[in-house]
C-alpha cells in the first residue's frame, strides 16, 4: 500500500469508527453487555449481494473477506455469496432484518421504497465527480442518510463506489432527449429514476436486476442505464444496439447490517469488522474507475455501438432532467437539493 493510500485508509477508519460511534447511541435498541470473543470460539457472517464477482462490488466483498480472515487469524469467516445466490434483487432487505443474512450491500436505488431520502444519489448529473460524491457521503447530507436507515432496524456501515452509469437501447442511437420519447428503460424501485425518464419522455419499469437481462432480451423494455462493469458481467451488451456513455447518473452501494446483530457482536470483532471495511472502502475509492474502463474497453469490442457524450449533448440532457430536481425537492427533501446545489457550485471553475 502505498503512502497516500495508507493516509486514505486512516482517513476512512476514522470516518468509519465515528459514525459507527454516532450510530450507536441512535434510536431505542438496548446495550448489550459483551465478553471477549472466546479463543476458540468462530464466527460465520454471510454477505449477499445480486452482481457478478467481477465487479467494483463483488472484488470488493471478496477483498474485505480476506481481510477479515487475516485480521481475526482466521477465528472469523465472511461467506460471499454472489448473484443474488442467498437473497434476490428485491429481497435482500428483508433478509438482512429477518436475520437470514448479516450483511448486504444495495445500490442506494434500492434504499428508495424505506428511505426516500437516500434517492438524493439518483439525482441526473447531480455529481461531477468521485470526489464530490465522497464529499457529499462524508459530509452532513451523509450523516443524516445513514440515521435514517435506524428506523428500520438496520445499521449503515460504509458506502462503496461503482461507478458512473450509461444508457443502453435496443432501439436507436440516444444522442439527444428527444431519442428517449416512447422509449421503455429498466430502473431500480427509484420514484427519482421514474421521474429521469418520464422527463425525457420514456417509460420506466422497475424490473429486478437479476431479471433485466432477460427484460432485454425478450423486449419487456427497450434499455437500461447501468455502469460498464454491471453491463458486461451480465451481458446486457449482447443485446442491445446502442450505448451512450454519459456518465449521468452515480451508482454506489451502503454496505447494511442488522443493528441488532451488530450489538450482540464482541467488541473486538466490531473493531476488525469495522477495520477490514475502512481498508475495503479505500480500495475500491482506487481502483472502481479503473474497472469500469476495463469493462467499457471490452464492451466496444462487441457488435453494440458506443457513442461518447459530447459537452453540449450533456448541456441538452441536463436541461431536460430539471424536472427531477423539481419533483425531488417537492416530494422528498428540498434542502438536500439546495446543498446539492451549493456542492455544484463549489465545484465549478
Amino acid at each position: 500500500m502505498s503512502g497516500g493510500q495508507k493516509r486514505r485508509f486512516r482517513f476512512v477508519a476514522l470516518v468509519v469508527s465515528l459514525a459507527l460511534l454516532a450510530l450507536s447511541g441512535c434510536g431505542s435498541q438496548r446495550a448489550v453487555d459483551h465478553e471477549q470473543w472466546g479463543s476458540e470460539e468462530k464466527i460465520v457472517i454471510t454477505f449477499s449481494h445480486v452482481v457478478a464477482e467481477n465487479t467494483p462490488k463483488g472484488l470488493a466483498a471478496r477483498r474485505f473477506a480476506n481481510l477479515v480472515r487475516e485480521k481475526s487469524k482466521g477465528r472469523m469467516l465472511v461467506e460471499v455469496f454472489p448473484n443474488g445466490q442467498l437473497a434476490g434483487d428485491g429481497e435482500e432487505i428483508q433478509a438482512l432484518q429477518d436475520g437470514r443474512v448479516h450483511l448486504i450491500a444495495p445500490s442506494t436505488g434500492k434504499l428508495a421504497a424505506l428511505f426516500p431520502a437516500w434517492q438524493v444519489f439518483d439525482l441526473p448529473y447531480a455529481f461531477p465527480d468521485q470526489e464530490a460524491v465522497v464529499t457529499t457521503m462524508e459530509g452532513p447530507i451523509g450523516q443524516k442518510l445513514f440515521r435514517t436507515l435506524q428506523r428500520g432496524g438496520l445499521r449503515g456501515l460504509v458506502m462503496w463506489d461503482n461507478g458512473w452509469k450509461q444508457m443502453t437501447s435496443s432501439r436507436r442511437p440516444l444522442i439527444t432527449p428527444e431519442d428517449f420519447v416512447g422509449q421503455r428503460f429498466r430502473v431500480q424501485p427509484s420514484r427519482v429514476l421514474v421521474e429521469q425518464f418520464k422527463a425525457l419522455g420514456a417509460t420506466a419499469v422497475a424490473i429486478p436486476f437479476d431479471q433485466t437481462f432477460r427484460a432485454l432480451e425478450t423486449r419487456q423494455v427497450d434499455g437500461q442505464e447501468n455502469t460498464p462493469s454491471n453491463i458486461y458481467w451480465k451481458k446486457f451488451h449482447e443485446v442491445q444496439w446502442y450505448m451512450t456513455v454519459s456518465n449521468h447518473g452515480y451508482l454506489g452501494y451502503v454496505v447494511l447490517t442488522n443493528n441488532l446483530y451488530w450489538e450482540n457482536l464482541p467488541k473486538d470483532v466490531q473493531l476488525i469488522l469495522t477495520e477490514a471495511l475502512a481498508e475495503t472502502t479505500a480500495w475500491v475509492r482506487e481502483n472502481a474507475g479503473r474497472l469500469n474502463e476495463r469493462d467499457l474497453d471490452h464492451i466496444r469490442m462487441g457488435r453494440i455501438e458506443v457513442h461518447f457524450q459530447t459537452e453540449q449533448e450533456r448541456k441538452a440532457w441536463k436541461a431536460a432532467f430539471s424536472p427531477v430536481y423539481d419533483y425531488f425537492a417537492r416530494e422528498v427533501d428540498a434542502e438536500r437539493i439546495q446543498a446539492i446545489r451549493e456542492l455544484e457550485r463549489k465545484q465549478e471553475p
